[in-house]
């Protein structure tokens, strides 16, 4: 097993992937590591739809914003993740927005990506995370209800190409000692 630093820098954008289905017990740890991501207070105010069904994905694919590399991956993956949330419950006691923030619900489902994508790439497989959309189309495709928000699609296959590693900051570009 690959430690996590391994695994954290291993893991790439996929956008084309290999004509193999996803077995059901891979995706399920990947959902598991989902599952077991933090959240605020617990509450765990994501929801995800499992897309693979090729007519609805072509719908999401017409959401997708023109020149975004990924558009072709959401039809060429074998499973579409569509990660949603609950409104109005991370952040938030007594139905009040407790931060300066307000919801942090997309706090919270980044948690859950990177816990989703760090998990697939552990297990062989690929992720690209979708963020250049209609979300209110690709929603509406998902038929998300009212009080949730569809936030990203993440495409999720083995992969056909895994690109290098995109150069990084040192780490004295980004870390302040005691003060800015």
């Amino acid at each position: 097993m690959d430690t996590l630093m391994d695994i954290i820098q291993g893991r790439r954008s996929i956008r084309r992937y290999e004509e193999q289905d996803v077995p059901s017990d891979l995706l399920d740890q990947v959902l598991e590591a989902v599952r077991w991501s933090p959240s605020w207070t617990n509450c765990q105010c994501w929801e995800i739809v499992v897309v693979k069904d090729p007519d609805i994905k072509a719908r999401l694919q017409e959401t997708i914003v023109p020149k975004n590399p990924a558009t072709k991956a959401i039809v060429a993956a074998p499973v579409v993740l569509a990660l949603c949330a609950r409104t109005k419950e991370s952040g938030y006691y007594s139905a009040m927005a407790t931060t300066k923030f307000g919801d942090w619900f997309m706090y919270d489902l980044g948690l859950a990506t990177q816990s989703l994508c760090l998990a697939a790439h552990n297990l062989g497989l690929g992720t690209v995370i979708v963020g250049l959309l209609d979300h209110d189309k690709a929603a509406a495709v998902l038929n998300v209800p009212d009080g949730m928000e569809l936030v990203t699609l993440i495409p999720l296959g083995f992969p056909a190409k895994v690109g290098r590693a995109p150069e990084r900051k040192p780490i004295a570009d980004f870390v302040r000692n005691d003060s800015f």
